[in-house]
C-alpha cells in the first residue's frame, strides 16, 4: 500500500513539474541556470515527501497537501520572476558591448621619409672639417697624467728644516738646547707605584691655561710623544698631513717654540723618543717609511723604507733601540736592525691577522709583543717568527667589533688594555704570557668618534701602571683616567681652554704633564 502511494505521489509531482515548466515556456524562455535550479528543487520535493495522506492517485494540485501546493506555487513564481529579469538577454548584450569596446592594436607610425633625401646638418667641428669643407688633421690624444696627491719623498736623509720658521739662528739654538738636554735626561729605571689617593691628589693639581694650548700641525693629530726631560717640556705630534711638530713650552711667546717639519707624505701614526738617546725622535708613516730625527745633526735619517707596503705602528725590541718590530696595514710584520747598512728589513713575517693597527713590546720580557688586528689581539714571541707564517702564542677573541689599540702596562707588563669600537675598554691579566690571559675588567666608554675625529686609544700612565688615559666624547670636553678596576679616577676638563675632543693623549714618563691632541692640529697641555 505504501509503495503504491509513493509511486502515485512521484507521478503527481512529475506532472506538476511538467505543467509548471510548460506554462513558463509559454510566457517566455527561461535561462539554462534557472531551469537547473527549478529541477533541483523539484527533485528535493520528490525525495522529501512520501506521506500517505498527500496522494490519492489523481492529477493536478487538488490531491496534494497544502504544503506541496504552496511549495510548487512558490517555485513557479520564482521561475517567472527570474524569467522577467531577462538575465540571459542582458548577459548577451554585455558580451557584445565588451567586444565592440576592445581597442584595435595600435601600430607605431613610421616616420616619413624625406622627399629630397638630404642629410641632417651636423657641426663642422664634430666632423673635423673647416668652413670650406676640407678635412682637418686629427689632433693627437694626449694621455691623462694621474697626479699623486701624496707623492713619496725622495729616499735618503732629509734636512731638518722647519716650515713655519725663518729665523735660522733661533732654530739652531732650539736644536742645540735639546741636544744638550737629552744628554742630561734622567733615566729612572726603578719606579714606584703611588697609592690611588696620592696619585689622585697630584692629578687634581694639574691645570690648563691659554699658554699651554697651541696649534702645532696642519690637520688631525694621529700620534703624540713627550720628551723625558724633567727640566724642560717638549711635546711632539705626528699629523695626518705627514708633518711632525715640536713644541717647546718654555719659549715665550709660545708660537716661537713651535717647529713644524715634513719628513713624510702621509699620516704619521706612531711617534717615539728613543729610549737610548732622547735626542732622536723616530716617526712612522702610512707612506712606508720610518725616519729618525736627530737634533744633533739636524737631519731626518731614513731607517726603514718599503714603498710596496703601508706601515701602521712600531716599537723597540731592544732597550738600546737597535732593533724594531714594525706592523703593516696588510697584516705583515717586519724585523728591522738599525745596525745593519741599508734601509731594508731583516725579516718579513706574514701573520694570521688581516690588518695590524698597533704593535707594542713587553716592558720586561722584550721577546714578547702584542698586536691589535681587526677583531683579534695576538701575542707573539719574536724568537719564533717564521717568514712563511707565524702563529700567535695567545689570542684574545673577546672583542666583537674593530679594535683600535692594545698595550702592555708600562712597568711590569702584567696588564693589557684594549680599545674597541663596541664602546668598551678591556683590561686583561697578562702576568703569565705563556698561558691564557683572562679578562679582568670591562669599562663602558663611548669610543664612537665618527668620521672626522681620530680613533681613541687608551694608553697606560707610565708612572701609574694600574691607570689608563683615554679621550672622551662627553660634554664638557675632557680627558679621563680610569683605574684597572673600572672606576673613574680623574677627569681633565676646562670650560674655556678645552673645547674640543682630544683623541690622542700622552703622559710624561716621570712628571705630571698630560698632552692631548685634537683633529685640528691643536695640543692641550695639563701640568702642575
Amino acid at each position: 500500500m505504501k509503495a503504491t502511494t509513493s509511486s502515485k505521489t512521484e507521478s503527481t509531482l512529475q506532472k506538476s513539474s511538467l505543467h509548471v515548466h510548460t506554462e513558463n515556456n509559454k510566457q517566455q524562455h527561461m535561462s539554462t541556470s534557472d531551469t537547473a535550479i527549478l529541477s533541483v528543487d523539484m527533485e528535493g520535493s520528490q525525495d522529501g515527501d512520501s506521506d500517505e495522506d498527500t496522494t490519492s492517485g489523481l492529477d493536478g494540485f487538488s490531491e496534494l497537501s497544502p504544503y506541496e501546493r504552496k511549495r510548487l506555487k512558490n517555485i513557479a513564481e520564482n521561475a517567472n520572476f527570474f524569467a522577467s529579469l531577462q538575465l540571459s538577454e542582458s548577459a548577451a548584450r554585455l558580451r557584445e558591448m565588451v567586444k565592440k569596446r576592445q581597442p584595435s592594436e595600435s601600430k607605431r607610425k613610421k616616420p616619413r621619409k624625406r622627399e629630397n633625401g638630404t642629410e641632417l646638418r651636423r657641426s663642422m667641428r664634430l666632423l673635423n672639417v673647416d668652413p670650406s669643407g676640407v678635412s682637418l688633421p686629427e689632433t693627437p690624444i694626449q694621455p691623462t697624467v694621474v697626479v699623486d696627491e701624496n707623492p713619496l719623498l725622495p729616499p735618503g736623509p732629509l734636512e731638518m728644516t722647519p716650515e713655519n720658521q725663518n729665523n735660522n739662528e733661533l732654530f739652531k739654538g732650539f736644536l742645540q738646547t735639546w741636544a744638550e738636554v737629552s744628554k742630561t735626561s734622567s733615566k729612572n729605571t726603578e719606579k714606584e707605584l703611588s697609592s690611588i689617593k696620592s696619585y689622585k691628589a697630584k692629578l687634581d693639581g694639574m691645570v690648563i691655561s691659554e699658554d699651554t694650548v697651541c696649534k702645532v700641525t696642519k690637520g688631525s693629530i694621529f700620534s703624540m710623544a713627550l720628551h723625558p726631560s724633567e727640566s724642560r717640556t717638549l711635546v711632539a705630534a705626528g699629523a695626518k698631513s705627514g708633518q711632525v711638530g715640536l713644541w717647546d713650552l718654555t719659549h715665550r711667546p709660545k708660537e716661537d717654540g713651535v717647529y713644524v717639519f715634513q719628513p713624510h707624505s702621509q699620516p704619521v701614526s706612531c711617534l717615539y723618543f728613543s729610549p737610548a738617546n732622547p735626542a732622536h725622535i723616530l716617526s712612522l708613516s702610512y707612506d712606508g717609511t720610518l725616519r729618525c730625527g736627530d737634533f744633533s745633526k739636524a737631519v731626518f735619517e731614513e731607517v726603514y723604507r718599503n714603498e710596496r707596503s703601508s706601515f701602521s705602528s712600531f716599537d723597540f725590541l731592544a732597550d738600546d733601540a737597535s732593533t724594531l718590530i714594525v706592523g703593516h696595514w696588510d697584516g705583515s710584520m717586519s724585523l728591522v736592525d738599525r745596525r745593519t747598512p741599508g734601509t731594508s728589513y731583516e725579516k718579513l713575517i706574514n701573520s694570521s691577522l688581516g690588518k695590524i693597527r698597533t704593535v707594542h713590546v713587553h716592558p720586561l720580557h722584550r721577546q714578547y709583543f702584542i698586536t691589535a688586528g681587526l677583531r683579534d689581539v695576538h701575542i707573539y714571541d719574536a724568537r719564533h717568527l717564521n717568514p712563511k707564517g707565524s702563529q700567535p702564542l695567545i689570542s684574545l677573541t673577546e672583542h666583537t667589533k674593530s679594535i683600535a689599540s692594545a698595550y702592555f702596562s708600562p712597568l711590569t707588563g702584567n696588564r693589557v688594555v684594549t680599545t674597541c669600537a663596541d664602546c668598551k675598554l678591556r683590561i686583561f691579566d697578562s702576568s703569565c704570557v705563556s698561558s691564557q690571559i683572562p679578562l679582568l675588567t670591562t669599562i663602558r666608554h663611548n669610543t664612537i668618534t665618527g668620521r672626522w675625529l681620530a680613533r681613541f686609544q687608551a694608553v697606560w700612565d707610565p708612572k701609574q701602571e694600574d691607570c689608563v688615559i683615554v679621550g672622551s666624547m662627553a660634554h664638557p670636553r675632557q680627558v679621563e683616567i680610569f683605574h684597572e678596576t673600572g672606576k673613574r679616577v680623574h677627569s681633565f676638563l676646562s670650560g674655556e681652554c678645552l673645547v674640543s675632543v682630544c683623541s690622542i693623549n700622552a703622559m710624561h714618563p716621570t712628571q705630571y704633564i698630560l698632552a692631548g691632541g685634537n683633529s685640528s692640529g691643536k695640543i692641550h697641555v695639563f701640568m702642575n
